[in-house]
C-alpha cells in the first residue's frame, strides 16, 4: 500500500478543548484522515508524537508551557518525515517565517475554512519537508519590499558605479573585469531590482535604500 492510499494519522496539539473538538470533527469527516492523539502543552505534544508516531501534527502557535515553534523545531529534529501544520490565530508575517525556519510543513490561520486545514494536513503528510501557506507569496513580497533585494558585494560595486553615471566600459576598467562580466552583473541587478533599464534600476535601488539620493554624502 502506498502512503497516498493510507489513512493519515493526525495528532492535535492545542490548549483549547473546543478548538481540538472542532478540528477532530473536521478531520474525521474525511475518509482518509483519523485523529490518533491530542495534547494541550508542548511537553505532552512531544510525548504523544513520540508515542503515537502520527503522520501529521497540527500545532497551535501558543501553548501554556511554551510556543508551538519550539515544539515544531524539536519535533522536526526528531523526525524528518513528520508533517507539521502550524494552525494559529496569530497569522503575522514573522510567525509565518518562524514556522518556515523551524521546519513546519504548512502555516494556516484558524480562520481558514475546514477544507483548507484538511488540505494542509494532506500536503504535510505527502511532502513534509516542503512549506505551504496561503499567504506565503504575499509575505515574501512584503519582506522583499521592506528589506530590499540581496546584492552580492560585486553587484553593489556595479550599482554604485551605475549611480555615478559610468557606462559598461568605464565600470569594467574601474573593477578590472571584462565588459561581458560587467554586462552580466548589470543584467542580474536589473532582474533583482525588477528593472528594464538603468533609470528604473537606480530608482528601485533608491527606494530600497541601496543608494543615496544625489548630493547626500555618507
Amino acid at each position: 500500500m502506498t502512503r497516498a492510499s493510507q489513512v493519515i494519522r493526525v495528532a492535535l496539539i492545542d490548549d483549547h478543548e473546543l478548538i481540538r473538538e472542532g478540528l477532530r470533527r473536521a478531520f474525521e469527516r474525511e475518509a482518509d484522515v483519523h485523529v490518533v492523539a491530542e495534547a494541550a502543552t508542548v511537553q505532552n505534544g512531544l510525548a504523544v508524537i513520540n508515542a503515537q508516531s502520527p503522520d501529521v501534527a497540527v500545532v497551535d502557535l501558543r501553548l501554556p508551557d511554551g510556543d508551538g515553534i519550539t515544539l515544531v523545531r524539536e519535533a522536526r529534529k526528531r523526525n524528518a518525515q513528520l508533517g507539521i501544520v502550524v494552525l494559529t490565530m496569530y497569522a503575522g508575517d514573522q510567525h509565518l517565517f518562524d514556522a518556515l525556519d523551524a521546519g513546519a510543513s504548512a502555516f494556516i490561520p484558524k480562520s481558514a475554512p475546514a477544507d483548507e486545514i484538511v488540505a494542509a494536513a494532506r500536503h504535510a503528510a505527502a511532502t513534509p519537508r516542503t512549506f505551504s501557506s496561503p499567504d506565503l507569496a504575499s509575505a515574501m513580497q512584503r519582506r522583499l519590499n521592506q528589506e530590499g533585494p540581496h546584492l552580492s558585494p560585486r553587484e553593489r560595486q556595479v550599482l554604485d558605479l551605475l549611480a555615478d553615471g559610468l557606462g559598461v566600459s568605464a565600470i569594467s576598467s574601474s573593477l578590472y573585469i571584462s565588459e561581458s562580466t560587467t554586462k552580466t552583473h548589470i543584467s542580474r541587478l536589473y532582474e533583482k531590482l525588477g528593472a528594464a533599464n538603468r533609470a528604473q534600476a537606480l530608482m528601485a535601488a533608491l527606494r530600497a535604500g541601496l543608494i543615496r539620493p544625489p548630493g547626500i554624502e555618507p
